[in-house]
């Protein structure tokens, strides 16, 4: 007669595999997903801080901002997106996205279509998106070295400084692209880039007359 070996109880760890009590057989799968969610949350966007961007703008670029008009960027300022003049892809006014930032600041145009004036483009990105935080001051004028004249309104706040700038490029037409300039800067750093901001606004070349 043979003696009968009861089974081990569910869950029971042979000796050997054990360690502080716990089953050295799921230390390295729960290793691998401990080191993989780290990398996640805590590597990769430390990896992004530190690699820099490699896109900075260089004497001579030319922003295209579609139905022949233009802009030229600060140089040494990135350009994280946009299309610069004698690429094989044109940019189209009416979609047009385009951001360059810096170490405190930072330009973002975006094109629509719009019939109106630029004054009446500027009510219609305030009333769709509600005045931008530190965008309140009185409105002005901004007039390009070409002879754009545009719409702006600039204020201060405590996440920083801000402009905003209506244009109607392409053409001197109701039908013509409206062009929004948003300036951020962080708080009290506007007058930093003032001489900047103040060149790329006055770079902005409409495009010929039909």
């Amino acid at each position: 007669m043979t003696d009968h070996v009861p089974e081990p109880p569910r869950g029971w760890v042979p000796v050997e595999h054990r360690f502080a009590g716990l089953d050295r057989r799921t230390f390295a799968p729960a290793l691998l997903v401990l080191g993989i969610a780290l990398l996640l949350g805590y590597g990769l966007p430390a990896l992004n801080a530190a690699i820099p961007w490699h896109n900075e703008v260089r004497a001579g670029d030319v922003l295209d901002l579609g139905a022949g008009a233009t802009a030229v960027p600060p140089v040494g300022w990135q350009l994280e997106s946009g299309t610069l003049t004698g690429t094989a892809a044109p940019a189209s006014a009416t979609t047009l996205r385009v951001a360059l930032a810096t170490g405190g600041a930072s330009i973002d145009l975006r094109g629509a279509p719009f019939t109106g004036s630029a004054d009446a483009f500027l009510d219609q990105v305030e009333r769709s998106e509600g005045d931008a935080p530190g965008v309140d001051g009185a409105r002005g004028t901004v007039t390009t070295a070409a002879g754009l004249t545009g719409v702006a309104r600039a204020g201060t706040g405590p996440v920083g400084d801000a402009l905003d700038v209506a244009f109607k490029v392409g053409q001197p037409a109701a039908d013509a692209p409206a062009l929004l300039v948003r300036v951020r800067t962080a708080p009290d750093q506007f007058e930093r880039y003032r001489d900047e901001v103040t060149a790329f606004l006055r770079s902005i070349t409409p495009g010929a007359a039909r």
